[in-house]
């Protein structure tokens, strides 16, 4: 009993006291600042080196909702792309994630998630979700599955991950959907009871990522379900995805 009492004194708090103002060290790529005049050749090099076709010009922009942050494009473009360590990802609005020269990260934040009284009255307190591997690469799976530990605690929020549809307020969709899981993906959804939600985590699900040109896709549920919020990332870091519920779903 002593020995344990002093393994606990040694590890210490683990958790992350303050999972809101928590930073992210130098070397995470997170928002882009995109500066054009420092472009050359219309940053021909940035957009042909892209994996997922993530950066278009006139004007230079990068689609987060492709992007798989492997700072390849930042490596080319001769300071014109960026990736700061501003974590704060997630969004509403698909269109919020083309981000285009001058965005700063603040005005980023500010109007990308509207706060609203009839989902916080509906989930603020406790928000179940069931998470549907639609073909991942296990990536985001394994994010997933961290924001349950002592570091991250999601559940002192009230959010927890749930085994069946039937117990969830929602769903959240990982990888690009294959046409085999496709039928299983409609029928979680199905499942969950009405209000629901429905969230994207990670570039395969937003986008199809590196897999978006594959014939092996079913992506007609995107086309037929109303996404309720973003989560970009390859993958999410945990803080993404916890902080961009927590503006969700609260006040």
């Amino acid at each position: 009993m002593l020995d344990l009492l002093k393994l606990r004194k040694q590890h210490g708090y683990q958790a992350i006291k303050d999972l809101r103002t928590a930073k992210l060290m130098d070397t995470h790529r997170g928002f882009p600042v995109i500066d054009e005049s420092k472009c050359k050749d219309g940053c021909a090099a940035a957009i042909n080196i892209c994996p997922t076709n993530a950066i278009s010009s006139n004007p230079l922009s990068i689609d987060l909702g492709k992007c798989i942050f492997c700072g390849e494009c930042e490596r080319v473009s001769n300071g014109a792309i960026k990736f700061s360590n501003d974590h704060k990802l997630g969004t509403v609005q698909r269109d919020k994630l083309i981000i285009t020269s001058g965005n700063s990260f603040n005005s980023f934040y500010k109007d990308a998630i509207e706060p609203k009284k009839e989902i916080h009255r509906l989930f603020g307190r406790s928000l179940k979700l069931r998470q549907v591997s639609a073909a991942g690469c296990n990536g985001c799976e394994m994010e997933l599955n961290a924001y349950g530990n002592v570091n991250f605690d999601m559940g002192r929020f009230g959010i927890d991950f749930v085994a069946s549809p039937r117990h969830a307020d929602g769903i959240v969709i990982t990888g690009p959907i294959s046409k085999n899981m496709a039928p299983a993906l409609t029928d979680c959804y199905k499942s969950v009871s009405e209000p629901k939600l429905v969230i994207a985590v990670g570039a395969c699900a937003i986008s199809g990522g590196l897999f978006a040109e594959s014939d092996q896709l079913n992506r007609k549920f995107l086309d037929e379900i109303k996404i309720d919020l973003y989560v970009p990332g390859c993958p999410p870091h945990p803080l993404v995805f916890i902080n961009a519920l927590l503006d969700f779903i609260r006040k």
